[in-house]
């Protein structure tokens, strides 16, 4: 699916300060996505619905789940350049995907973004992708959003955590705020 300089050059022109919330995805248990209209955001089980909390994390000692990788968010846009149509999104694993630069440039960690009437903040946590996203889209894929581009544009997209809990919808706007 990778048509590595147009898509590219697509992925950069992505709004900054405000942009749309494209598509929201829950995971209601291992290898399920379901594609959802809205989104319900709560400090402790971050997306309501999702199984980032009873998942936990095999890279933690204690297999809790981990603050820092909450909510994930991907690029529509690279999203599209590497999975291709819509349907084929919620594949890479992620509850949210955004027309909104997610570049380490624009959005550096600590970053707090309005989305819908929830808050969310970008962590320092890199999302470099897992084994499932490389047998999903490839080995080529992989390589690609992990190019020192691909890391500068955050192509396999960036983690969040819950600040201020809220409900967003599909084709609500998702803002940078100021600090």
């Amino acid at each position: 699916m990778i048509e590595s300089r147009t898509g590219i050059d697509d992925v950069r022109r992505a709004p900054q300060g405000a942009g749309t919330l494209e598509l929201i995805v829950v995971r209601p248990a291992v290898e399920e996505r379901a594609v959802v209209e809205q989104a319900r955001f709560d400090l402790v089980d971050g997306v309501v619905g999702d199984t980032w909390r009873a998942r936990g994390s095999s890279r933690r000692a204690d297999g809790s789940p981990d603050p820092d990788a909450q909510v994930t968010l991907m690029n529509a846009r690279a999203a599209a350049l590497i999975a291709g149509a819509p349907a084929r999104w919620p594949l890479a694993g992620d509850q949210l995907y955004v027309d909104l630069d997610l570049s380490g440039a624009h959005l550096p960690a600590g970053t707090r973004l309005q989305v819908g009437t929830a808050v969310l903040e970008v962590t320092a946590k890199p999302h470099t992708g897992c084994t499932k996203f490389a047998a999903r889209f490839g080995d080529v894929a992989w390589r690609f959003v992990n190019t020192p581009e691909g890391r500068e544009l955050n192509l396999r997209g960036i983690f969040a955590r819950v600040v201020d809990p809220g409900l967003a919808r599909r084709g609500d706007r998702i803002t940078k705020l100021l600090p």
